[in-house]
Formats: C-alpha cells, structure tokens, sequence
C-alpha cells in the first residue's frame, strides 16, 4: 500500500481519483473470545510491514496492541466507543482485558476520539489526558426506496415496533419482548432487528422466547434498503439497552423520522431528546405503557419525527473534517486544511464489530 491508498472506510470520497479505498483482508480465527484482539494483532504485524502514516483502531478491546503499534514506530489515533467492560456479556476475565485496553489506548496512543460528551469528560479525569469528543454520525435520510421486506416479514407499515442491534445481553431484548407482550397491542408486531455471536446461549434464549411470544419477527441481519425501508415504515424504535457507546441504530431510525423509546442510561441521555423518550433501566411497567403511547400516536396519519435539528452535529460531513482535523494535527501531509477537503493518506483502521454481523475484517 502506498501513495494515496485508503485501507477499509477511511476518509474521502470515492468518486475522486485522489481518494483511493483499498479493502485488505486480513484473518482471524472465528472464536469470538480470540477473534478480536488475534485480528488487531495482525493487522499491526501488517501496518509495521506497509508503514501507514496513521492506523486507527477502534474499541478499548483491539487497544491492546497500541504499544506494540507505537513499539513499531507507528502513529496511532484511538477511537473509545464506550466502556465494553461494562457489557453484560462479559466475565471477569475478559473485563480485566478490557479495562488494559484502554489503559494501553490511555498510555499510548497520540491521540484518542470519544464518541460520549460524558465520557470524555470522565476519561479525561480518570486518564488526566487529552480526549476529542467527536460522536459516531448518521448520513441524511431520503425516502425509502421501495423493497419486498414488509411483504416478506408480513409487516403492515407503522404497525410495528423495531429494535436494530447485536443479540447480546445489554441490549435487553428479554425486556422489550415482556413489555411487548404486557401491551397487548392487536396488528401491532415486534420486530427485532440483528444477529448474535456464534455459538450465543443468549442469542439462542431470545430466539426461543421470541417463538413463544405472539407476534414478535426475529428478523436476522438486515441493511441498505431493507434496513431503510424497516425504519421508515417503524411506528417505534426501541432500545431499552443497559450500556452503549453511541448508538448507530438509534440516530439512524432517528433519521428516519421514528418515534424513539430508550432507556435513561448515561449514553442515551447525552443526546437530550424530550423526556417522552425516556423510561427508566429495566422498567417494563413504564416501557409497557410507553409503548402504547407511542403506537397509537405514530398511527396517525402522516405523523413523523422530525429530528433534523438535532441531528445536524451528527452529520458525517462535518464529523469526517473534525477527524481529518485530527489526523492533520498528527500528520500535516494528511488532508488540505485550507479547503477541509476530506481525503487521508496511507490510512488503515482496524475495525470492531458492527450491527450484529461480523464484517470481513480489512487491516
């Protein structure tokens, strides 16, 4: 790799020949304990051999190998998605592996991205170093191209309500389904959005109760247009989550124009949405009745949100010049700061896991 080449999603745009993207496949054993942290290991053995002017790796997990990244003489930026050690999945051992990842990224990287405003905050105390708080982003939303997913699903639109995400134990899908089932909402489904790990014990629980619940679609992996067309049409997207970074999912169904019910974790409440939006961690009682609310009130017709306004500090283009502002910082031959074009050289990211499938892994 060299000259302008651009390794996975880094900044630029396609179309233009001065912005190459270059997709490298690098592999990983396919056991989620190892999978990660063996990829990150790797894809720094491969950054060392091609010599980046930046890697970027992401998530306090794939951190682990930041000192051996800068042992080889690379710049390293950091991206913090949020605190994985808090994850329910996760037991003691594999927390403490966590937690020395972002110690590591805290030590070592020459610059760290957080995507929470509070987190920031709170790592900077913890680490007493520098955090850029620059959020996760969602494109503009147009309409929905036409797709057969609603007839395939058997859906009616905006008589259902949608949950997009990972089938792991911190999104809280058991609660969803029992505040679901508790509403008693005749034509409105529940349609649950993403896959799990292989081999998930709690992936497989929630599949089994989704069977035993009425009217609840266990819709696997779904995105482009599929994706699109099942948040325009959503009467409600849901996500009771017990930790999250930024979630994706929520400012994407946010885009188009779903009524939103999340839980009031910290990462939800940094967005500062109307208190309607809100119900308290694990209260199904509440979510019940939320849940009601929102379906007869999405049913009316032509009734969207319209979350522009708050959505325009998450817009990909201005989130692309804050981080190339960053790689420029690290390397001045990164980027035109004068314009703020969006273009990166000699870039590679080494990726984390994204919306419950795992992505072929590019160095």
């Amino acid at each position: 790799m060299g000259g302008r080449n651009v390794s996975d999603t880094g900044c630029g745009d396609a179309r233009r020949p001065s912005a190459t993207i270059r997709l490298v496949s690098i592999w990983s054993p396919p056991i989620a304990a190892f999978d990660a942290i063996v990829h990150s290991f790797l894809c720094v053995l491969y950054a060392a051999v091609v010599r980046p002017r930046i890697v970027h790796v992401h998530a306090v997990g794939p951190s682990l190998v930041v000192p051996l990244a800068r042992l080889f003489g690379l710049r390293v930026v950091a991206t913090h998605h949020g605190e994985d050690y808090r994850r329910e999945k996760w037991g003691w051992a594999a927390r403490f592996l966590l937690r020395g990842g972002e110690i590591m990224q805290a030590g070592f990287a020459n610059r760290i991205l957080c995507v929470s405003q509070p987190l920031t905050e709170r790592l900077k105390r913890r680490y007493r170093r520098d955090y850029i708080y620059i959020p996760n982003g969602v494109a503009a939303s147009g309409a929905a191209l036409p797709t057969a997913i609603l007839d395939t699903l058997d859906l009616k639109p905006h008589r259902y309500i949608l949950t997009v995400g990972r089938i792991v134990p911190e999104k809280r899908h058991f609660d969803l389904m029992a505040a679901f089932a508790a509403a008693r909402m005749p034509g409105m489904k529940l349609v649950i959005v993403g896959l799990g790990e292989n081999g998930s014990r709690y992936a497989a629980d929630v599949a089994k109760a989704a069977a035993m619940t009425p009217d609840v679609i266990m819709a696997g992996f779904r995105e482009g247009a599929d994706l699109e067309a099942l948040y325009a049409q959503a009467a409600v997207f849901a996500l009771p989550s017990s930790h999250e970074g930024l979630p994706i999912a929520l400012l994407e169904a946010m885009a188009h124009g779903c009524d939103v019910l999340i839980s009031d974790i910290e990462a939800h409440r940094a967005l500062k949405l109307p208190a309607t939006a809100y119900h308290a961690l694990g209260d199904i009682e509440q979510l019940c009745d939320d849940l009601r609310f929102a379906s007869r009130r999405a049913a009316l017709p032509g009734r969207r949100r319209d979350w522009s306004v708050k959505l325009s500090v998450y817009r990909w283009p201005r989130i692309a010049r804050q981080v190339l502002e960053v790689f420029h910082d690290l390397d001045a031959r990164i980027g035109e700061a004068e314009t703020r074009t969006v273009r990166a050289t000699g870039y590679i990211r080494i990726p984390s896991m994204v919306r419950g499938k795992r992505r072929k892994r590019p160095a």
